[in-house]
């Protein structure tokens, strides 16, 4: 039938038909090759980032200085500070320890302790350690009237705006005059608030008799005060024995409510590049990073000019994209990485007796290395679009996309209830269990309840009537309800996707099939007989069996109207376009038909004169 015929009765033009087809499905052998190399050359950039030693210096070092209990109080030690004088004893006690290495297991000394200290006798203290403070100015609150015969102060939690710029105390040093942040540096994110650098500043000395000597000053004059929110204590080591170093953070916030709340970073990191071989290796695995980048880029920029709209109607379109533009921004922080590492690096190590700030240099790089895990992450994921053409990924992702309707309105429904479950769990147990002290832990909290992770006993004890309540209504829609309707809808649009295969050629392109051609191309495998040769080769069999020239004919008539039939309508291409059936293709239905009917019949004669013969036999 002409095109111009078929438009007008509802068919679409075949070029209009597979273009979005064309999109999706424009696959090689080459592409997959080609797709693997970058991927293989990504996994060695990623993995050459991260070294086993990275652990263990950061378990040695927080086991030093988060665990070691301050002398003659055994339950005291930086995780467990909650007082201000617990905070001055592990200052003199473990920080002092920690810090300062005097000399061998047997009293020897081993290395000139002019240069620095040295933690656990491997790891070099790179200059001297800095503790920073932050304080919040009085009257930033309102005290309520009623009270302010008992209380005129008031400290307020702390803010950029409530902060507390001008001396106090001896006012004769550091410590007692707030310097100002500075832009470059990058603020930190507390249990409490978010902090931004600068304050009252004082670094410790390289002898343990003169840094203890300044605690016991600072402590009889009051550094610590009413409007003090959180200390800083930083120091960085470097180990040559693995070639890293590690920053360490320890924070004590203090809270307008009281109390202190400890946390800690320890950042275990790789700045010196280009020592070893391996480090050359990694060199050029990054250029060739950099040529597969601009190769997508200009690739994607084809199709993009090439296909308009249409391109963006692809899911695996949108995912090349998005790794691209990680790719872009993972080269992007690398690249600042490397420029602030060459201008600060030498900068930091000139003097040994001021405080070395490794920590902005630690800061961007993990960074870097999260952003180029998200891009790995996503570049793995990208290799369902190659296997995802086989049998069983075919059904999966046809799942997906069919009840992906569904599944946003059941989502809509089940986020409702869930929002409201939490909100109530917030709200009722807030100000007593901890899984629900803020609205975000509600809702980390109740997917952990889904997966059976819970503390009943503390909602139990929070409120024992609402408490149960909760919990069981919560189980009862959430887990029996809504989760069951969830997997339901998954499970009717699989049966329905796998009984629609069943009838259909699925997919077009074979990956089995392209590596099993390239295989006989190469001359790797023994290429597989064609059509026409099986056909022989079946029509020899018949042969043989005693079948005649009119039944083996016949057979294979009936062969090519099958093939032909399974190819015109049992196609993918009938769920997405409407052909009308010309008189020729119904001719060729009904000679098919009836070809069938006379082979039924033959069939059922032979039963017939089988079932006679066998009833005829004697028992």
């Amino acid at each position: 039938m002409p095109v111009a015929s078929r438009w007008h009765q509802g068919g679409i033009p075949k070029p209009k038909r597979h273009v979005r087809e064309e999109v999706e499905n424009t696959i090689t052998l080459q592409e997959l090759l080609f797709y693997f190399i970058f991927l293989i050359d990504l996994s060695i950039l990623t993995f050459g980032m991260v070294n086993p030693h990275m652990y263990y210096l950061n378990k040695v070092m927080s086991s030093l200085f988060l665990d070691t209990s301050v002398p003659g109080e055994e339950k005291t030690n930086f995780k467990s500070i909650h007082r201000i004088t617990d905070f001055w004893k592990f200052m003199e006690g473990p920080l002092l320890d920690g810090l300062y290495w005097d000399s061998w297991y047997n009293k020897n000394n081993l290395y000139d302790l002019k240069n620095s200290s040295r933690i656990y006798y491997e790891n070099i203290l790179l200059g001297v350690p800095r503790v920073r403070q932050l304080k919040v100015r009085n009257n930033t609150c309102k005290v309520y009237s009623s009270f302010q015969s008992l209380m005129k102060e008031c400290y307020d939690k702390y803010t950029p705006e409530n902060e507390d710029i001008s001396d106090f105390g001896l006012k004769d040093d550091t410590e007692w005059k707030y310097s100002p942040p500075s832009t470059k540096f990058p603020w930190h994110w507390g249990l409490v608030g978010v902090y931004r650098n600068g304050g009252y500043i004082f670094t410790l000395s390289k002898s343990k008799s003169e840094t203890k000597y300044k605690f016991i000053k600072l402590q009889l004059n009051n550094w610590i005060t009413r409007g003090t929110r959180v200390i800083f204590i930083d120091f960085s080591l470097y180990n040559a024995n693995v070639n890293l170093f590690c920053i360490i953070r320890l924070v004590a916030e203090f809270p307008a409510t009281g109390g202190v709340f400890t946390s800690w970073q320890f950042y275990s990191v790789k700045l010196l590049t280009f020592v070893s071989y391996y480090d050359y290796f990694i060199a050029s695995c990054e250029i060739t990073f950099l040529i597969f980048l601009i190769i997508y880029t200009i690739q994607e920029g084809k199709k993009i000019k090439e296909f308009k709209s249409v391109y963006f109607k692809s899911l695996w379109n949108w995912l090349e994209l998005l790794i691209v533009v990680w790719c872009f921004v993972a080269v992007f922080f690398n690249s600042y990485c490397i420029i602030q590492n060459f201008l600060l690096f030498k900068q930091l190590l000139k003097s040994i007796r001021k405080y070395s700030d490794f920590y902005f240099l630690a800061y961007w790089i993990i960074y870097y290395n999260n952003i180029i895990a998200i891009t790995f992450f996503f570049a793995w994921i990208k290799i369902i679009k190659f296997i995802g053409f086989n049998k069983t990924m075919f059904q999966l992702s046809s799942t997906l996309s069919r009840c992906i309707k569904d599944i946003a309105g059941f989502a809509i429904m089940f986020f409702i209830i869930f929002f409201a479950y939490a909100q109530l769990g917030f709200l009722v147990f807030g100000s007593q269990v901890e899984d629900f002290s803020t609205f975000q832990n509600s809702i980390l909290t109740q997917f952990r309840i889904i997966l059976g992770d819970f503390n009943f006993a503390g909602i139990q004890q929070a409120n024992r009537i609402l408490g149960p309540i909760y919990f069981i209504t919560f189980i009862f829609f959430v887990f029996f309800v809504l989760l069951n309707m969830f997997l339901a809808i998954i499970n009717y649009t699989y049966s329905e996707v796998k009984a629609g295969y069943s009838i259909s050629s699925g997919p077009k392109f074979e990956l089995g099939k392209m590596i099993q051609k390239a295989l006989e191309t190469l001359k790797l495998k023994k290429p597989q007989k064609d059509e026409d040769n099986k056909s022989r080769d079946l029509a020899e069999q018949a042969r043989r069996k005693g079948f005649d020239e009119k039944e083996i004919q016949s057979a294979e008539q009936m062969k090519k109207w099958k093939e032909r039939l399974e190819k015109k309508y049992y196609s993918t291409e009938i769920q997405d376009d409407y052909q009308p059936v010309t008189q020729q293709e119904f001719q060729d239905l009904f000679l098919y038909a009836v070809e069938l009917e006379k082979e039924l019949h033959y069939i059922s004669s032979k039963l017939n004169r089988v079932m006679r013969k066998v009833s005829a036999l004697p028992y």
